[in-house]
């Protein structure tokens, strides 16, 4: 009515009212009259912008890639903004006059783009589609010190890249290659396994082998400490065998010397009795046998005498021509009394 409009705007909205050239008003979540024909309303979001983006870039080596993301950022100089675009509105705010506003949104996705170019573009593809993250990092750390940024008034607030990818082609290429390497290393492993399962086998034959080496070494110790022990037996059977010898020998050299000293003995007991036969028989070996014959016949028996005779006639023998004996005389002396 009369040209004088209310308007008001969300907290998430920096609104400028120029006035003849002037600014007015300036502020986010602003409500005021303002007289139309001498005014102009410009109102620029503050709040955060979410950007989709898919870059097609080239590799070191050559190889061209995909880089799917999101950015997010926000106006945090909306006088800046609105000093570069037009952010110029209706009366009643509700439509932009211009196109400018989308014009934000693709000048922060084209910085974004310049930064990820340099990044995918120094290292190889191999390497590229493994560093999505490593990428992402980069960049956002260039984009908060960014000059075109802050020319521009905004503020990146997150950056996200979803994948890097090859073409379906490099893709395929690169499938194969990893199944091939997959199944080299599955060999691989298969080998290791059976190779694991030999190496396993061999330790338990040489555990074994150790074992019945060891149980060997045990039984020969064990054989060794029977003969040494059996050694032992017979050293000490043979010392007692030796301490009865000695006994014996002991024993036989007493019984030796009781023998010697018994036969002394016996000799000088039998010196004794020549001695003393002797001494008696001394005075008739003095003696005339006639006269001993004489005596002997003198208490001698008939039969002795006559045999004494027999025996002088015998030793008469050469001075005899023909004896004669009777047999009743030889009957005689043959009787006993």
């Amino acid at each position: 009515m009369l040209g004088i409009q209310y308007i008001k705007v969300s907290p998430t909205n920096h609104i400028i009212h120029y006035q003849s050239g002037k600014i007015a008003h300036s502020g986010v979540g602003l409500a005021f009259f303002y007289y139309v024909p001498i005014s102009s309303i410009a109102i620029v979001p503050v709040g955060s912008v979410d950007v989709p983006f898919i870059f097609n870039e080239m590799t070191a080596d050559f190889q061209p890639i995909t880089v799917q993301g999101q950015l997010t950022f926000r106006v945090n100089d909306a006088g800046r903004v609105a000093s570069l675009l037009n952010y110029t509105t209706n009366a009643n705010g509700a439509q932009y006059t211009s196109q400018d506003p989308d014009k934000l949104p693709q000048r922060v996705i084209n910085i974004t783009q310049v930064l990820t170019r340099s990044e995918v573009g120094a290292r190889p593809m191999r390497e590229a589609i493994r560093s999505s993250d490593a990428v992402a990092s980069a960049v956002m750390s260039k984009l908060k010190t960014s000059e075109e940024l802050k020319s521009l008034g905004v503020e990146v607030l997150t950056l996200s890249i979803l994948a890097i990818k090859p073409t379906p082609e490099m893709a395929r290429a690169l499938e194969a290659e990893a199944r091939e390497e997959l199944l080299r290393r599955a060999d691989q492993a298969i080998y290791d396994r059976r190779n694991a399962s030999v190496e396993q086998e061999r330790r338990i034959k040489e555990n074994e082998l150790n074992t019945e080496i060891a149980v060997e070494e045990k039984q020969r110790q064990i054989r060794e400490a029977k003969v040494e022990a059996d050694l032992a037996v017979e050293a000490k059977e043979q010392q007692v065998r030796e301490s009865k010898m000695k006994g014996q020998i002991k024993v036989e050299e007493d019984r030796k010397q009781l023998v010697t000293a018994q036969i002394e003995n016996t000799r000088a007991e039998a010196d004794a009795q020549s001695y003393t036969i002797e001494a008696s028989l001394r005075p008739l070996r003095d003696l005339d046998p006639n006269v001993l014959q004489m005596l002997a016949m003198q208490s001698a028996e008939p039969r002795l005498m006559i045999s004494l005779a027999m025996k002088e006639l015998a030793q008469n023998a050469s001075k005899i021509g023909n004896l004669n004996i009777s047999p009743e005389l030889l009957e005689t002396l043959m009787k006993k009394k």
